[in-house]
């Protein structure tokens, strides 16, 4: 069964085209990191196409970009995770020195893994919402 997980919309500070160009180029996203707390900053790591990341329970997962559509959206995908799902990051503007921002995860969840992840999914979804909306753009 298909289950979709938004996070709450985003106002950030910069510009819709460099929000797109930071956050399509995941080498670029080292400063994401420093959002993170202290203890989770080793368990993260970033390349230009793909993240990898311990998340306890659930171990380690990659997600890799499968798609862009500059500059409003960013797809990707699930490289080695034990649960498949595909994350969009969604961009609009709001100004030339603004704009908005919303990330969804989508995956295929039986009743009983759905009952036991969606409130950690969530709360991690509105967390990642968070560290991309407090980055620097410039």
């Amino acid at each position: 069964m298909e289950t979709k997980f938004e996070s709450s919309i985003r106002e950030i500070p910069y510009p819709q085209q460099a929000v797109y160009h930071r956050l399509s180029d995941l080498s670029l996203s080292e400063e994401v990191r420093n959002q993170l707390p202290e203890d989770k900053r080793e368990d993260i790591i970033f390349d230009s196409e793909s993240i990898t990341m311990d998340v306890p329970p659930v171990g380690s997962i990659s997600i890799r970009i499968c798609d862009r559509e500059e500059p409003k959206t960013i797809k990707y995908e699930t490289v080695s995770s034990p649960l498949p799902f595909n994350l969009w990051v969604q961009l609009l503007p709001t100004s030339d020195t603004s704009c908005k921002m919303k990330l969804t995860i989508k995956a295929d969840l039986n009743m009983f893994v759905k009952g036991m992840i969606s409130k950690p999914l969530q709360a991690g979804l509105e967390k990642l919402a968070d560290a991309i909306a407090a980055g620097r753009y410039e």
